[in-house]
């Protein structure tokens, strides 16, 4: 967080705004700046903030819900600069049935946000022309973030929308002969289930296409505020279940700068290699499925096959592969056992073989060229409209990682490089991300040679539970985890929105404390559901068999999407 910035930032809105800037509430949490506005002022304050230049990405969009408060609602937005990575969080207080200004004539990627935000707590965004329902299907009732909505009441769907197409305001129907519609998932192999792509044809071309997203709705940010931080962890790893550990990191990250303690080297030196595991896992997964949906079959089992070297690890590390639930907050979960080190540095080998293998096999096939060279080009200005990060957002040529942006973890003592590319197209995401596997490996490398000596976890007994031997060898470590188990750590009361690197892009938890053992308010910001918002238009007007390497390339994982 760069202050000097951000105290110019506030003066500049005092100026600008000299009389309704009495109105404002400044304030600061876990080295945060936030500002509490009216709802009125709302247009004005993010336009004069865009407009500058300050701020030109907005990061998220959600609510919190205070049932005893006058003004029921908080309106939470969370700003971005993309140069200075200089962030800023804003809040609109509304009582019920009181309305907030729509941001999407500012920033496109407003849009499912505020959708999702009405979704979530039935607050209605005057101005936006597609106000409606976005992760719960179209006869849910009530709205499910609300504190009064029971977190086990269940309300199944009965039937399916029709194909439609009312996410685009600005389209005027017009009398086009010879319009197939149709639905691409979500039976197709390349949507997995969980994505309906609706689209109407002209031929092989894309006329029109809309999308409809919520098969994966697993009640995530619910479910948290029913249990102890401690077990949501289990939870986190069904987001990304391509590249689990990160959601753990994430998540733990969030709680700890609740706590305010720091971990101990080791125990960050072991996220980090995790985490670049993970990182190359998942994009082997996004490549290899995209290759398969295009018919590259032997590209699709050789990769599969590195990642199976990569679960062997995981496995040798704790005993699960997929879902591992190894970070715990404080640390982790245990030590790495006696050369596993040793057997990561064997891998390593052998997973550079691998990536130089399928560059063989597909950076210059002549088929795997025409398919996704100039195919869902985007520039660098629409993919910070839309809200993109990751490597989507690298392929257009911006070098944004928070790795080196923001690093953490001790990051800025690593060498890497950031890969980026210029078109934005399906190809040079493809190159980003096998680029970034070739870093990851470079990364994982250094930290087996020197790492750290000390604990795996901090030791303290209000947040970490004690060993089994302590347990069951003296009362004192009995009591402790007696307590901790029974009370749950307890953070105290604020608010932070904590950001990680994940494979996919910015992976942020913006966690609401109120002093109890579970979280009053967890919110995830997962990379891909404001990339996933910009397909429909990047489809439009390309072939139907473009429709497959795009949404393949954006690496859609449906358990953050839906959450």
């Amino acid at each position: 967080m760069n202050k000097v910035q951000n105290n110019n930032i506030k003066t500049d809105l005092e100026n600008q705004f000299s009389t309704e800037s009495k109105q404002w509430a400044w304030s600061n949490s876990f080295d945060a700046d936030i500002v509490m506005i009216p709802a009125s002022h709302v247009l004005d304050f993010f336009g004069f903030l865009k407009g500058n230049g300050s701020f030109d990405l907005l990061m998220d969009i959600t609510a919190v819900d205070y049932p005893g408060r006058e003004k029921r609602f908080e309106v939470v937005y969370e700003l971005f600069n993309t140069t200075t990575s200089n962030r800023l969080r804003v809040k609109v207080a509304l009582a019920e049935g009181e309305e907030v200004p729509t941001l999407t004539k500012l920033w496109r990627g407003a849009d499912w946000f505020e959708r999702e935000t009405y979704d979530m707590f039935g607050i209605k965004f005057t101005g936006h022309l597609n106000m409606r329902r976005i992760l719960t299907h179209h006869q849910f009732v009530g709205h499910a973030l609300r504190k009064d909505y029971p977190a086990d009441r269940q309300q199944e769907c009965t039937e399916a929308m029709p194909i439609h197409f009312d996410n685009d305001p600005n389209y005027v129907e017009k009398d086009v002969p010879g319009l197939v519609p149709l639905n691409i998932g979500p039976s197709h192999p390349a949507t997995h289930g969980t994505l309906r792509v609706m689209a109407e044809l002209k031929g092989e071309s894309v006329h029109r296409a809309n999308v409809e997203l919520g098969y994966l709705h697993r009640c995530f940010e619910k479910m948290a505020e029913t249990h102890a931080y401690n077990q949501v962890i289990p939870y986190t790893d069904r987001l990304n279940y391509c590249s689990a550990p990160m959601n753990n990191v994430g998540y733990c990250k969030a709680v700890e700068t609740l706590l305010d303690v720091e971990i101990p080297d080791k125990a960050k030196a072991m996220r980090v290699l995790l985490c670049e595991l993970s990182r190359f896992i998942d994009h082997v997964v996004c490549i290899g499925a995209n290759a398969v949906d295009l018919g590259a079959l032997t590209g699709f089992f050789h990769l599969f096959s590195l990642r199976e070297k990569v679960y062997t690890l995981f496995e040798k590390l704790c005993g699960a592969r997929l879902t591992v639930s190894m970070t715990r907050i404080g640390g982790m979960a245990q030590d790495a056992p006696d050369g596993w080190y040793d057997d990561v540095m064997q891998v390593c080998q052998e997973l550079k073989k691998g990536v130089s293998n399928i560059e063989r096999l597909l950076s210059n096939n002549k088929i795997f060229l025409q398919r996704t060279v100039g195919v869902g080009a985007i520039s660098a200005e629409d993919a910070i409209e839309w809200g993109y990060t990751g490597p989507c957002l690298r392929a257009t040529g911006v070098p944004l990682d928070l790795r080196k942006n923001q690093p953490y973890y001790g990051y800025d003592q690593l060498d890497f490089d950031i890969p980026v590319g210029s078109t934005g197209d399906v190809y040079e995401r493809y190159l980003v991300r096998i680029e970034e596997m070739k870093q990851s490996i470079r990364i994982v490398e250094q930290i087996c040679k020197n790492v750290p000596e000390g604990d795996y976890t901090i030791r303290d007994k209000d947040i970490v539970l004690p060993e089994k031997k302590d347990v069951y060898g003296n009362i004192e470590g009995l009591m402790n985890h007696f307590m901790l188990v029974i009370n749950g750590l307890r953070p105290p009361a604020g608010e932070v929105y904590s950001a990680t690197e994940a494979a996919n892009g910015e992976l942020g938890f913006y966690c609401v404390s109120d002093g109890s053992g579970a979280p009053y308010r967890l919110k995830v910001r997962p990379p891909c559901f404001a990339i996933y918002q910009s397909f429909p238009e990047s489809i439009t007007g390309g072939l139907v068999a473009d429709v497959i390497a795009i949404l393949g390339s954006m690496n859609l994982i449906a358990g953050e999407l839906d959450r």
